[in-house]
């Protein structure tokens, strides 16, 4: 087994007041937005998958805290995106819906990054609507010859935006968990030594996780996570 070093990396927490500086609708199912602010200038996100706290005000005057995962960032222009997945409700998906360059947030975060080496002999990464934008960020970091398996479930078919996929990545896209789950039962892992990355509702992460677990994935060669959870709000948990 090749000696790879998984940087975990800290940074000083900072709360960041920003502003909106672009809003695009990208699909049915996202919203991107882009927030500029002076603090952004010390920001730092080294992972895919890190969290920041988004904090803002809902339509009820209350102070509300999110997790999400930085898009983006543009260190020239010190511009931060944000996808944000639309549900029928929620106070984050409302606010993103409403959004207009100019309004206020607050960025608190990352605390800190966990760096997965790129130079694995495959990639295996499981997601949900919730996770895509994290697993997006990942294909366009990772370099372009990199072996890839991608098993997404996403709510609607406009939400299939991803980079056009090169002759290693392999895409399949599913309209719910179960399918998912399916698709995972009946892959062959391939050989050498591969990183698996499951991310999204939390029934459904557990599950991918033992399912890969009982394929002899080993779980030093895994990280998962539950970034929602049917019946709660603000659910972030590791797996």
């Amino acid at each position: 087994m090749k000696e790879r070093n998984f940087a975990r990396i800290r940074f000083e927490l900072q709360a960041r007041p920003v502003v909106v500086s672009r809003v695009e609708k990208t699909s049915e199912g996202f919203i991107s937005i882009v927030f500029s602010g002076p603090l952004l200038a010390q920001f730092n996100s080294l992972s895919f998958d890190d969290h920041i706290k988004f904090i803002f005000t809902n339509a009820a005057g209350e102070t509300v805290r999110r997790d999400y995962t930085p898009r983006s960032f543009d260190t020239a222009t010190q511009e931060l995106s944000i996808a944000f997945a639309l549900h029928a409700h929620g106070d984050a998906s409302d606010w993103a819906k409403n959004a207009q360059p100019g309004d206020s947030a607050v960025i608190a975060g990352p605390k800190g990054s966990m760096v997965i080496p790129a130079d694995f002999d495959w990639h295996l990464l499981i997601a949900d609507t919730s996770s895509l934008p994290a697993l997006a960020r990942r294909l366009a970091e990772l370099p372009a010859d990199a072996t890839v398996i991608a098993l997404i479930q996403v709510d609607y078919d406009s939400d299939r935006r991803l980079a056009e996929p090169t002759d290693t990545q392999q895409i399949s896209w599913a309209q719910t968990h179960q399918q998912v789950l399916r698709q995972l039962e009946t892959l062959e892992l391939p050989a050498g030594e591969g990183f698996s990355w499951v991310a999204g509702e939390h029934a459904f992460a557990l599950r991918a996780r033992e399912i890969l677990l009982d394929k002899g994935q080993p779980k030093t060669l895994m990280k998962a996570a539950a970034y929602w959870k049917k019946g709660a709000a603000d659910f972030h948990e590791k797996i």
